[in-house]
């Protein structure tokens, strides 16, 4: 417990000194190092198709880390309130809200339990949102740090207000979906949706890929798609190495028939 708050912790001082386009993928490194130490400390057996999970993981992340935008320098948290009440944002955002209000009062009760996409749509969304006020956040408490209190200001207890509160509707809808479908399908959907509507919403926001051009922006979104298959083979073949050897049915049904001719 005290090791995952201190790697949410950093996953969130992250977010006040590097891009969200670049701290947002590279939470697939936790995937790599819960595979490597499960081998060693739990005895869980990585396997060939795991291995190459964790090489696709790990050259997606380089990929990104090398093409990623550079983060513009902010120096108040009145700059990021700017950013942030900015029409294409604001939309972005309404958007976000009716949408999730709409999955919660009227495809929850009736789909919920049948389409993972509910659930995981929800989490989704906010999460995009979440990721915004935490940057805006982080940004504010680094700035308190180096000496200019930003907590003088609304805007800052604005942003810490909604971080809470989508955290909350997030978490709430994530243990929901973990609750009733497969973690092994569930993982690698809600980090392909997260991540894909945190990138929408940065470049809404931040503009981190208005000063780039077309190739690193490829490149970036290139690292991503091989990052999503290598989070895909891990989650999909984990459990590989510990299912037993099963006769195949043909031959099953086989050996059942000349059984039966025994005894008959």
């Amino acid at each position: 417990m005290i090791t995952m708050i201190v790697g949410e912790g950093a996953n969130f001082a992250a977010y006040a000194y590097a891009p969200a386009i670049l701290v947002t993928p590279l939470g697939a490194l936790s995937i790599i190092f819960s595979a490597v130490l499960a081998h060693f400390i739990l005895d869980e057996r990585l396997h060939i198709f795991g291995v190459v999970g964790c090489i696709l993981c790990l050259v997606g992340s380089t990929t990104i880390v090398l093409h990623a935008p550079v983060e513009k320098k902010i120096e108040s948290v009145k700059e990021v309130w700017s950013l942030a009440t900015e029409p294409g944002f604001v939309i972005y955002t309404c958007a976000i809200l009716i949408l999730v209000l709409v999955l919660i009062f009227r495809y929850v009760p009736r789909y919920g339990q049948t389409h993972m996409v509910v659930y995981i749509g929800i989490c989704s969304l906010m999460g995009s949102l979440t990721v915004m006020f935490v940057k805006a956040v982080g940004i504010a408490l680094k700035l308190s740090f180096s000496g200019s209190n930003q907590f003088k200001y609304f805007e800052t207890w604005f942003f810490t207000f909604f971080v809470i509160l989508c955290c909350l509707v997030q978490l709430n809808y994530l243990n929901k979906a973990l609750d009733t479908y497969n973690t092994a399908v569930v993982s690698p959907v809600y980090y392909v949706m997260f991540t894909s509507l945190t990138i929408l919403a940065s470049m809404i926001m931040f503009k981190d890929w208005d000063h780039q051009a077309a190739s690193p922006i490829l490149t970036e979104l290139c690292g991503f798609v091989v990052i999503f298959c290598g989070t895909f083979l891990l989650h999909k073949t984990k459990d590989m190495g510990a299912t037993p050897t099963v006769s195949s049915p043909v031959f099953l049904s086989s050996r059942l028939s000349s059984s039966r001719e025994i005894e008959i």
